[in-house]
């Protein structure tokens, strides 16, 4: 087949048994489109993979094609990393297989598969792992960059349950990470990104979790600087089962929420406890004291508190983020994130700060690639918008709350909510030891950096 304009570029593709997409194909559209739309963007080839042997076939024709290349897993990224224009995209998508094994309590999973599923075929068993807040999120993608989750202040991030791994690299050899294959690799795929290869399997640690405390409490923004206050105190004294944000949205048109509020900006604690439900009511006390006008934390499924939040971000929206490190909720911050919420871009974009610590905090900070382990809060900013007359208020939106955050952050940055044209602020996610290995364990196995649509590190 013929990819450019140019014969002498025409590729065999013939060892490739996977799903061939191309322009003006059946199917096209869908495939290539992701979960924020403001990435629309045109492979010239898409390969859809359904075995090792597609993997490494389509690993093959991306590297003779010369074109950029893009790897995507559920298609979630949220700086539009999973999808490239006019070169080959590598999807993963047709790759879904789960198997838990409750007495070794591992999940062996598939690169295509959304912690949505992953969360149903454990909940059969009794068991979970930390993966995101959004169940139509990849887990290949959140796993490689870190993985913030409702379950990480008490078993740690889901790059830290992460056991072993299978990839293939870009000389199209299959290659074991931890387990009895390579230590080295097993580190770099603990928040090092998808730079090393393309991941098809991932083995993950499992922990008896069930019916869980979850849900939120919502204030009206003008006692924001006083909830957020509380919020500071209550969170010093929290027990790891406790995993919360404070966040600042656009209250919802929702049968719990007043009237007059809804569309408005509000302030939400959003929490998981892990434990006892009883205990956890317990530790609701302080934020109960506030009077909130919505009260909605319960017992539920653990699956039901990684839903709870997926009205929010449906696909097909145009989104655009940045994020940072606190090491504290100061006055002074408290009021620069009541001030920015109070002109939210839209009424679906967001402010979050996660409260980091506990499990996440005890991982030696050379014991994985993700960095900044002793942050007390991950703030991420979140514009989001329905068309693209939106994209240029929100996006200045964004980047005028991220410049009136910078004095008040500690350095770093998360890099699953880096936004587009972030680029320059990879680095700063690793500190230099830490990016010196990286990028050594890079040139061993991706010296020509096939693999640098990501949050790329190139080779030393």
């Amino acid at each position: 087949m013929t990819i450019r304009e140019d014969p002498a570029t025409e590729l065999d593709t013939t060892a490739f048994s996977g799903t061939l997409i191309e322009p003006g194909d059946d199917g096209y559209d869908e495939a290539r489109t992701g979960w924020n739309a403001v990435f629309d963007r045109h492979p010239a080839l898409i390969l859809r993979c359904h075995t090792v042997a597609d993997v490494e076939a389509a690993v093959g024709i991306a590297g003779r094609s010369g074109l950029e290349v893009a790897v995507r897993g559920g298609g979630h990224s949220l700086s539009g990393q999973s999808t490239t224009e006019g070169g080959v995209l590598i999807d993963l998508s047709g790759m879904r297989g789960i198997q838990v094994d409750p007495d070794a309590r591992i999940a062996s999973v598939k690169p295509g598969v959304t912690w949505g599923e992953l969360d149903a075929a454990t909940a059969e068993h009794g068991f979970a792992t930390t993966g995101g807040l959004i169940p139509s999120t990849g887990v290949a993608g959140l796993t490689l960059g870190g993985g913030i989750g409702w379950l990480m202040r008490r078993h740690g991030l889901a790059c830290d349950n992460l056991v072993a791994a299978d990839v293939v690299t870009a000389d199209g050899r299959r290659v074991r990470a931890g387990g009895d294959g390579d230590a080295e690799l097993l580190w770099g795929l603990r928040g090092g990104g998808g730079n090393f290869g393309v991941v098809t399997s991932f083995e993950l640690r499992l922990h008896p979790v069930s019916t869980v405390l979850g849900g939120m409490a919502m204030f009206p923004l003008d006692r924001g600087a006083e909830v957020l206050r509380a919020y500071r105190s209550w969170t010093d004294r929290l027990p790891d089962d406790f995993t919360t944000i404070a966040a600042i949205v656009g209250a919802p048109p929702a049968p719990f929420v007043p009237r007059p509020l809804v569309g408005k900006p509000v302030v939400a604690v959003v929490g998981c406890f892990v434990g006892d439900a009883e205990s956890g009511q317990a530790l609701l006390a302080p934020i109960r004291a506030l009077e909130p006008f919505a009260d909605l934390f319960g017992p539920m499924p653990y699956p039901a508190v990684q839903g709870m939040l997926a009205a929010g971000a449906p696909a097909g929206l145009r989104s655009y983020t940045s994020s940072g490190y606190l090491a504290d909720l100061s006055d002074g911050l408290i009021h620069t994130l009541v001030e920015r919420g109070a002109g939210l871009a839209t009424p679906m974009s967001q402010l979050h700060l996660h409260h980091m610590g506990g499990a996440v905090a005890r991982v030696g900070e050379n014991d994985t690639a993700f960095g900044h382990r002793s942050a007390a809060f991950t703030y991420n900013i979140i514009g989001t918008w329905p068309d693209a007359g939106g994209d240029a208020p929100g996006t200045a939106w964004v980047r005028e709350t991220a410049t009136a955050m910078r004095p008040f952050a500690s350095g770093g940055v998360y890099v699953n909510f880096l936004g587009a044209g972030e680029d320059d602020r990879v680095r700063a996610a690793y500190d230099e030891a830490t990016f010196e290995r990286l990028a050594a364990l890079k040139r061993r196995y991706d010296p020509a950096n096939l693999f640098r649509r990501n949050h790329n590190i190139p080779p030393a």
